[in-house]
């Protein structure tokens, strides 16, 4: 099953393969630990680093 979602919570709970798209390219591609916790591309640094940081002063 293919799932998109912006939900990366919910992601990195069910998922057992993540793609990060950036303008339509895959520029990272492993586990949910290895991209969440591990990201080698920029695009996915900053996005996650940017998402967390806003999903945490929202609680």
């Amino acid at each position: 099953m293919i799932l998109v979602s912006h939900e990366m919570s919910f992601v990195y709970e069910v998922a057992n393969k993540v793609l990060f798209l950036d303008k339509g390219k895959i520029v990272e591609e492993g586990t949910p630990d290895e991209v969440f916790n591990h990201p080698k591309s920029a695009r996915a640094k900053e996005f996650l680093q940017n998402y967390f940081r806003n999903k945490s002063s929202n609680l």
